[in-house]
């Protein structure tokens, strides 16, 4: 389990993220259209995962923004933007920013993913969806880095992420 904080206020997640190195947990999340997303569809291509609680609040939606401007310079690369709200909120939002360089990607239906990667947050206000963090898959399916951003209100290090992808 990580704690992590909400303005400064302690949450605790259901667990601790994958290590790198390992395989990563395979998911089956929903996309817009409400048709599957499994992490075998992405087989061969590098994957980012940008975790958070709400494309609704505004450190969620600045990385979707800041990951969708990244993610036209990466080659090989899949940039998937997850989180517990809604396909028909991610795509409103998606449409009205003219995000198109990233995917977003529910886990509302079961949360399977929050609880398989370890970042379902247990207690308070945030109760039962994902915290803040960040996992880069290679081709092969294998973590190569993770981040538990440890107050869900700060962005990601977008830098590390970047610089991992070359």
């Amino acid at each position: 389990m990580a704690t992590i904080t909400l303005q400064g206020n302690p949450l605790q997640t259901i667990g601790e993220l994958p290590e790198i190195g390992n395989q990563a947990p395979n998911f089956e999340l929903v996309k817009g259209d409400l048709s599957p997303a499994k992490l075998s569809d992405y087989s061969g291509k590098r994957v980012v995962l940008n975790i958070f609680p709400s494309i609704d609040t505004g450190t969620c939606a600045a990385s979707v923004r800041q990951f969708n401007k990244n993610a036209a310079s990466l080659k090989n690369t899949n940039v998937l933007c997850v989180s517990r709200d809604l396909p028909f909120a991610q795509s409103r939002f998606c449409g009205a920013e003219g995000i198109e360089n990233v995917a977003c990607l529910s886990d509302f239906k079961t949360g399977a993913l929050g609880k398989d990667y370890g970042l379902e947050i247990t207690n308070g206000p945030l109760e039962s969806l994902h915290s803040r963090a960040i996992v880069v898959i290679d081709e092969k399916g294998k973590v190569i880095h993770t981040e538990q951003v440890a107050e869900i209100v700060d962005e990601p290090n977008y830098e590390a992420v970047l610089s991992i992808l070359g």
